[in-house]
């Protein structure tokens, strides 16, 4: 089976759920080669990291600013939400979803923090839990894509190919749970475990669902040719994380040349969001409003 971005969207029928359905799921049929591309622009919410924790700013002033500086959607990443772990209130993801509307954005994703690494089966199945209920949280304000992580544990007692089995497990149970939300569980290549785009392309084809998917981190694959591996992973994703790094084979972050990773993207064909995130110290605002007009000096 094919599993790349274009079967995944080819199938999504989940207009009731989401906010700015005519803008999130116009995607009946498979893109064409000479299809051309439809970009759309978010931020995330770890740009504002420090700012979103000490309560210097809150959910309503990033989606002001995004709306001002003319992108599309924003991030809400799950941990900036009080209640984390816990899902919010109803009221609290309603209130949210309502100011969307009113600034002409979407809420394009939500993000968890789990650990399908770890050897400890009852943590791997609270992070399964935790990824579910997020998922109904994605559904209710009209998120079609949740990030998931592989995890970083390190166990000498397990060969790595054993880690990828009872990974492989998790990441389709996973996906059961968002084809019940009707939500993507959407796998971000974090550096962390599978690191090559071979490997993650290994997995998707293994989970084999239209559930789960790729949010393609263009600043976490560390490589002699980070733009080969971009390339390579493109076909597949479902969504576009933009950093004003990427990484070399050594870990070593250099300055991202986004007019290049914007054309890769647009030359793929691909028709979805791309988000934004600064992790430079400096003003957010300024960087995030410069990556945003770098990256579109590249398209055509």
């Amino acid at each position: 089976m094919n599993i790349t971005r274009r079967n995944i969207l080819k199938n999504l029928v989940l207009a009731p759920f989401f906010l700015g359905a005519n803008k999130l799921f116009t995607y009946t049929k498979p893109l064409e080669t000479n299809t051309t591309s439809r970009l759309q622009y978010s931020i995330n919410a770890y740009s504002f990291n420090s700012e979103l924790r000490s309560g210097e700013m809150t959910f309503y002033d990033m989606m002001e600013y995004a709306a001002n500086i003319g992108l599309d959607a924003i991030d809400l990443t799950g941990y900036y939400f009080s209640s984390y772990p816990k899902a919010p209130s109803n009221k609290e993801l309603f209130d949210l979803k309502r100011k969307a509307l009113e600034l002409g954005l979407d809420i394009a994703w939500t993000g968890v923090r789990n650990d399908f690494a770890t050897p400890n089966l009852t943590k791997r199945n609270n992070d399964i839990e935790l990824i579910e209920n997020w998922l109904e949280v994605s559904s209710k304000i009209g998120a079609p894509i949740m990030r998931i992580f592989t995890g970083r544990h390190k166990n000498k007692t397990y060969s790595k190919e054993e880690v990828k089995q009872w990974m492989l497990n998790d990441f389709k149970t996973c996906a059961k749970y968002g084809e019940l939300y009707g939500v993507i569980a959407g796998l971000q290549n974090h550096d962390e475990f599978l690191f090559t785009s071979e490997e993650v392309i290994e997995m998707l084809k293994k989970v084999n669902s239209d559930w789960f998917g790729l949010i393609l981190d263009c600043g976490s694959l560390p490589s002699d040719d980070t733009y080969k591996e971009i390339e390579s992973l493109a076909p597949y994703a479902n969504y576009f994380f933009v950093k004003e790094h990427v990484k070399q084979k050594d870990r070593t972050k250099v300055a991202a040349d986004l007019p290049r990773i914007a054309k890769i993207i647009q030359s793929s064909n691909y028709r979805g969001y791309v988000s934004f995130e600064s992790l430079k110290e400096g003003n957010t605002k300024e960087i995030i409003k410069d990556m945003f007009s770098d990256f579109k000096s590249g398209l055509n």
